[in-house]
């Protein structure tokens, strides 16, 4: 599952530049301080674990515009202090709350840069762009969540140079507003954000019945069921149960609820009997085979009730232990058949019948 999202937001302050702007703000080195400021909100659902930079241009974030003592123009390049990766991690952990108990989130630097252009009548065009993508880590996983692209655009005079430092400044602080918002949202209804799984099983019926009986202890088989042409071998009927299931998701206050409906069944066109073998105990034994397929599905769904399923890919161990119940149904049928010889072993038939039974009592199945 993913979800992206993109959103400009352009600041006009031409202005706030014509009327008077001050220099850059940077050290003797060449390089810009983010100055602390304390960012206008107080994050209720992440905080910013890691930025990591995936930058096509990984070089200066300012390229300005300057005017040279021979009253050409020139091209200054100029960074912040340790690069952008760790003045922007450092501006974050000092002026933006840091909940370990809130969700982890990375920040992906895409593009962040100031970028200037000259124009006509001694004024300069200059353009900070923005794209930050957010992803949550969780485990061993990192979730992409939103990106956010957007940027500030101003236009000054040539012969006031803009401050670097406060256009870098605000683009930081309106990318966090941005997912903050986002994430204050989105946090209650959207999957990868969800901080639990809860199961809710329920058994699939379908009314009115057709082809296919899904089990149900209040409608055992009948020798009508058998509908199938009988088979040239030497058993007397025989049925073909299944286990399956349909799968609906949602997300309630934060927490995934996967709602399974279980589907046990046969199809009459499925089963067979032979002229003749339509008896009591016959029927049972056949009957049987359709409790145990029941049985397997109830070991099913107690083994992922007792799993706590990780939000990312709760799927996987749905899915693993779906194929295990196939694999148990298999071999619990065969043991079945082996033990009473496919019904012929009267003793063997009835230890198992008590043996199933006292399954689909604890189960609750049975009374």
């Amino acid at each position: 599952m993913s979800f992206n999202r993109s959103i400009v937001l352009m600041f006009s302050i031409v202005s706030i530049f014509l009327c008077g702007a001050s220099g850059i703000k940077q050290k003797t080195d060449g390089t810009i301080i983010l100055r602390d400021e304390k960012i206008n909100f107080t994050p209720k659902e992440f905080y910013i674990v890691d930025v990591a930079d995936e930058r096509q241009d990984r070089n200066a974030v300012a390229s300005l515009i300057t005017i040279n003592p021979d009253h050409s123009n020139g091209i200054q390049k100029v960074d912040l202090k340790g690069g952008a990766v760790v003045s922007i991690k450092q501006f974050i952990t000092r002026n933006l709350l840091h909940d370990t108990s809130l969700r982890p989130v990375m920040i992906i630097l895409k593009e962040f840069k100031i970028t200037e252009t000259k124009l006509q009548n001694g004024l300069v065009s200059g353009r900070l762009g923005i794209i930050f993508s957010f992803s949550l880590q969780s485990g061993y996983n990192t979730i992409h969540l939103v990106d956010y692209t957007g940027g500030i655009r101003y236009t000054r005079p040539e012969s006031k140079p803009i401050d670097a430092e406060e256009i870098l400044r605000h683009g930081i602080e309106g990318t966090l507003s941005f997912f903050n918002t986002w994430i204050n949202s989105n946090a209650e209804t959207n999957a990868l954000l969800a901080k639990a799984v809860k199961l809710r099983f329920t058994d699939y019926t379908e009314t009115p019945e057709g082809d296919t009986i899904y089990y149900s202890a209040k409608r055992p088989l009948t020798w009508a069921d058998f509908k199938d042409r009988p088979r040239d071998n030497h058993f007397e009927a025989e049925i073909f149960s299944t286990i399956g299931y349909t799968e609906q998701n949602e997300v309630i206050n934060g927490v995934i609820y996967v709602n399974i409906a279980i589907k046990v069944s046969v199809a009459k066109s499925d089963c067979w009997v032979k002229g003749g073998g339509q008896d009591s105990y016959i029927l049972n034994h056949e009957q049987r085979h359709f409790d145990i397929e029941k049985i397997v599905s109830e070991h099913y769904k107690k083994r992922l009730q007792e799993m706590k399923l990780p939000t990312d890919n709760f799927y996987g161990p749905i899915n693993i232990e779906y194929l295990e119940a196939l694999r148990e149904a298999t071999s619990m049928q065969k043991q079945y058949d082996a033990e009473t010889r496919h019904g012929q072993d009267h003793t063997a038939q009835a230890r198992w019948d008590e043996k199933i039974d006292k399954e689909l009592r604890a189960f609750g199945i049975k009374k």
